[in-house]
């Protein structure tokens, strides 16, 4: 018997556990987060005994007559002071690295209320985040050590919200003082666990499914296979994603499941899973697309080994690279990257009585719980009404929860069992099985006239979109759209092709496949300057899109557009540092391609207070604090008078997949026009008491042209962001300054543009640098504390400069704003090598690029 104090009170336990799992299954204390449970990520730091520690590397047996705080016992006084200053800061977005944040605030500042910048860096260095880039959780520790240090009261919150300004977002204390809850967090009666079995092999010949061992276990529930599907196939676009491999069937990815174990004791996953017996007769896998496409290869999909293919033409790129001056060609290479995020997949399915027919309610992290419910409903073939899905608080994204992972399997086993039922993967479960970045090899020819203004670009892609499909046709589009950069030139060729291999699955990350074409246009840019004899800088500005220019793709660039003013906003910065890179790049906000692409949002007045409902996912970009400022805006109500409500298909209009930079603008919208009623209303006299059950609904849809129109000007997309970056070195290859000008349009929320800017360029820092993931043989080797995810220690200055259009060159939705969550990242790869090429005179036209400090 173990006697431990928690937060003040005495618990006693027999049970030799891991201390995360005590505090969270049997205390009921779930601030402290399961990020990793291998001492790498710190979402689980507790303090014990006055020192800081991580709760998964403790076991209860070590801990007799131990005292620990987790973040439910910080007195009710001092946590307002870290919510305030976490908020103001804009340190919070998706929140689950933040009470572990805060813990080590607090044991850094009862020592110490006088902390410096690198003080608190150290601090901190034991706790990743993958959203912010750490500047504004620093700038949030040293706000609270002022504020506890001077004893200063809090003021008092803004009774207003409005464009283009510094607000607190709505959700940030909860996500601080960890009342927020995220999938895993949520405790239901008669809930029990379940867990896939893998085939863990990339391509290989299921000869034997034995269940009965694990049957036989007196705490098994149940074993599924694929007897047990009612539909196999399921898919975010193509429907190819096996649910289940039977016996007599061929796997695909190690990341195939044969069976899922449902146990009714979470301790015995791992047991019980390892009783089903699988007999294997491995295959030789198609490990990379030359070998896919190669003749008498083996097929991945009996369709063949081309998932997809894209092209774009415009003028005669082979005629104007003949007559050009300068004409480069180079062959880049690009790898997978993991999306990192902190929060693991999980899902719990409920059976729901009160759904007409009976149904499930699906508690899940994801994108869409529209996406969700088709998948799910499809495999379980019912009625899309009778699979309810609700997200609550979601622990980041970054596109890696678009597709599903653990959602078919829970919901599944909940069906045949009628049980509450949780999966959730185990971080290496994580990196091992759900969608990277697409790799990408890519050839680009770049011509320019004598004095370097761009004549023509040709270039092909070729893409490995791993074992399913995935994302994988949108991200080769995109690449190819975005190709030839956000230059005024129109003579262009790029063909692409998406090839099915027996890898892992490639799917959307932030970027979405422009990250994988700008680094390679960029770095030909920066080869053409040096033929030209002009600096890199001064050959973007002679070709760099203004206002009503067209772009290679055929679109005109809108009044609005400032990536002129963006690129001279880090023209300083790049001239005063000898070993400074610099490039530029575009995204698009919005699906585009001729795809429906629509927004919608729903405010029903009940009892008082107005509901802000959409299905947007929020995984901390903070959509929803999108729409409430919207609202506010058009209405002048103040914000806490607002609900807003977590995506729920019962409660919440479809708004589509949070992907593609396009919530910001279609439902940003949605919601301007939905607020616009209600001022209207408003406006006319009437008081909420009186609107009582009024509901006021918006929706946007933006129309543009599908890939391979035929016409001068075709609309790609309903807008683009633009922006400029620059990576500064010291001499010895250090990475010391980060600097982004761009034009999202009007901000809507500074600290959330900030924010999610700051945390691009640390990710594409990781990217172009720092990061690896490995995958050999079709086998993920990789550890999370091994890829090279940046801390706090490492993480370089970082400033953002936003450039704004000029009055009256708004644009005409969404008040003015547009998408920045993956244009953030896409310059700082060709950044970062144009610095390394400028401090060494080594080209590199791989990544992670080589001979760095970073990776030796």
């Amino acid at each position: 018997m173990y006697t431990i104090t928690v937060n003040g009170v005495a618990h006693t336990t027999d049970k030799d556990k891991k201390l995360l799992d005590w505090l969270r299954d049997d205390l009921g204390l779930t601030a402290t987060k399961n990020g990793c449970a291998q001492g790498v990520c710190g979402t689980c730091t507790v303090i014990v005994d006055g020192k800081k520690r991580k709760a998964c590397t403790l076991r209860t047996s070590k801990l007799d007559g131990a005292e620990v705080l987790t973040l439910e016992g910080i007195p009710a006084a001092e946590m307002r002071v870290y919510e305030h200053c976490f908020a103001e800061a804009g340190a919070v977005q998706c929140g689950f690295c933040i009470p572990g944040m805060v813990i080590s605030a607090k044991a850094l500042l009862d020592e110490n209320l006088t902390p410096t910048r690198e003080d608190v860096k150290k601090a901190i260095k034991g706790n990743l985040c993958r959203c912010t880039g750490y500047q504004k959780i620093e700038d949030a520790i040293l706000m609270a050590a002022d504020y506890l240090r001077e004893g200063t009261a809090l003021p008092e919150p803004p009774r207003t919200l409005k464009m283009d300004e510094r607000a607190c977002r709505y959700d940030a204390a909860e996500k601080v003082n960890g009342t927020g809850l995220y999938v895993d967090d949520i405790r239901v009666p008669g809930m029990v666990w379940a867990k896939n079995v893998f085939t863990r092999t990339p391509r290989a010949l299921v000869r034997r499914i034995d269940t009965r061992k694990a049957d036989a276990h007196p705490h098994c529930v149940a074993v599924l296979t694929k007897a047990d599907v009612p539909c196999d196939k399921i898919g975010h676009i193509q429907q190819d994603w096996d649910v289940m491999i039977g016996e007599g069937e061929i796997c695909r990815y190690v990341g195939n499941v044969v069976a899922t174990v449902v146990v009714d004791d979470k301790e015995l996953l791992d047991e019980v899973a390892g009783l089903v017996e699988v007999e294997l007769e491995e295959l030789p896998p198609v490990t990379s697309p030359e070998q896919g496409l190669a003749w008498g290869s083996p097929r991945v999909h009996e369709m063949g080994n081309v998932m997809s293919q894209a092209s774009l033409r415009r003028g005669d790129a082979d005629e104007a690279i003949k007559n050009s001056a300068h004409v480069v060609t180079r062959t880049y290479v690009t790898p997978w990257q993991e999306h990192g995020f902190m929060e693991p997949e999980s899902c719990l399915a409920v059976p729901d009585d009160t759904i007409p027919g009976g149904g499930l309610r699906v508690y899940t992290t994801c994108q869409s719980v529209y996406d969700v419910q088709r998948e799910c409903s499809k495999m379980l073939q019912v009625e899309p009404e009778r699979v309810r899905c609700i997200s609550p608080l979601v622990g980041g994204g970054f596109g890696g929860k678009e597709d599903m992972t653990v959602q078919p399997y829970a919901c599944l086993a909940a069906w045949v069992t009628g049980k509450p039922v949780n999966m959730t993967y185990t971080r290496q479960e994580s990196l091992d099985y759900h969608v990277k970045r697409h790799p990408m090899t890519m050839t680009f020819t770049t011509a320019c006239d004598e004095e370097g203004h761009l004549t023509a670009m040709k270039g092909t892609i070729v893409a490995d979109t791993g074992a399913y499909a995935s994302l994988g046709g949108p991200v080769l589009e995109r690449a190819c759209t975005h190709a030839a950069g956000p230059y005024n030139y129109q003579n262009l060729d790029i063909t692409g092709m998406s090839v099915y291999t027996n890898n892992v699955v490639s799917g959307a990350f932030r970027g979405f496949g422009v990250s994988q074409s700008c680094f390679a246009t960029e770095q030909n840019i920066n080869l053409l300057a040096e033929a030209v004899g002009i600096d890199p800088w001064e050959m973007r500005k002679r070709n760099v899109i203004k206002p009503g220019e067209r772009l290679p793709n055929g679109q005109i660039a809108e009044p609005n557009c400032c990536m002129e003013q963006c690129l001279d906003a880090v023209k300083d910065v790049y001239y005063d540092n000898p070993h400074a890179g610099v490039a530029i790049g575009f995204k698009n906000s919005g699906t585009g391609m001729g795809k429906m692409d629509v927004g919608r949002v729903l405010l029903s007045v009940e009892e008082g207070k107005v509901h802000l409902r959409t299905s947007a996912a929020d995984m901390g970009q903070g959509v929803g604090q999108v729409c409430l400022t919207e609202v506010c805006a058009m209405t002048g109500l103040p914000p806490e008078v607002f609900v807003v409500e977590q995506p729920d298909t019962a409660r919440t209009p479809d708004s589509g997949t949070s992907t593609a930079s396009r919530q910001t603008v279609v439902t940003g919208e949605a919601a301007r026009r939905a607020g616009e009623k209600l001022a209207c209303v408003l406006a006319a006299g009437y008081t909420l008491d009186e609107l009582e059950g009024r509901e006021f609904y918006g929706e946007y849809s933006a129309k543009t042209d599908a890939l391979g129109t035929i016409s001068d000007n075709p609309i790609s997309h309903v807008s683009y962001s633009y922006g400029a970056q620059v990576i500064v070195l010291d001499d010895d290859g250090k990475i010391t300054k980060a600097v982004s000008a761009f034009d999202v349009g009007t901000p809507v929320n500074i600290q959330a543009v900030e924010g999610q800017i700051e945390g691009g360029m640390v990710m594409g820092i990781g990217y172009g640098v720092t990061e690896k993931f490995e995958c050999v043989d079709g086998i993920p080797t990789s550890k999370f504390g091994t890829i090279g995810f940046m801390r706090a220690d490492a993480a370089p200055e970082l400033e953002v400069v936003l450039c704004r259009p000029e009055a009256g060159d708004e644009l005409p939705y969404s008040l003015g704003a547009k998408g920045c969550g993956e244009l953030c990242m896409i310059p700082t790869a060709p950044a970062a090598a144009l610095a390394y090429y400028k401090l060494d005179g080594e080209f590199r036209t791989e990544l992670p690029l080589a001979h760095t400090p970073y990776r030796k």
